[in-house]
């Protein structure tokens, strides 16, 4: 009987985490590192950089984001730069109070410099990101952001298969 006594509390402490982790912001802004695998037909080079997003929840499980990153490093010993610009979908899963696993397809462009996979005057082209990772929030407005993408691109009429790492800060403003 004693059990069943403590089984109600238990029962009420979970339910009002979880009514605690249903809150969802309205906006959420992001920025930091990025690292990029450029990957050309097994000829890999890696570059460096960072990355800025905003993010527009519709609902507590869809929204919207866009986002920039700017890379650079070097190919072969010459010095190049890329950058992308994407827009696309994200899909979040705000069970947990701490923990938000989401994914997204997102679509834009990558911009080269001169020598980005050997090319030999700047471009813009299209691409694809598909991804996802999770935010750890050890706050409601602050939360720190794993994200990975898999970039494909392409330059010198091949396909470029990319990866992309991210490591960043988010800070979310508003409730949905």
């Amino acid at each position: 009987m004693k059990r069943l006594i403590w089984l109600f509390p238990a029962l009420l402490v979970l339910c009002v985490s979880n009514a605690k982790a249903q809150g969802t912001p309205k906006v959420e802004f992001s920025g930091g590192y990025s690292y990029l695998d450029a990957n050309l037909n097994g000829t890999k080079f890696h570059l460096m950089g960072g990355g800025v997003s905003a993010t527009e929840n519709l609902n507590n499980w869809f929204g919207g984001r866009v986002e920039f990153n700017a890379y650079t490093g070097t190919d072969a010993g010459t010095s190049v730069s890329a950058q992308t610009i994407t827009y696309g979908p994200v899909f979040s899963y705000r069970r947990f109070d701490r923990i938000t696993p989401f994914a997204h397809v997102q679509v834009g462009v990558q911009h080269g410099s001169v020598g980005y996979l050997g090319i030999s005057q700047s471009a813009f082209k299209f691409a694809v990101a598909p991804g996802g990772g999770f935010d750890l929030a050890p706050n409601r407005n602050v939360v720190l952001r794993l994200d990975a993408e898999y970039l494909v691109t392409r330059f010198l009429q091949l396909t470029q298969e990319n990866v992309v790492g991210s490591v960043g800060i988010v800070y979310r403003f508003g409730k949905k």
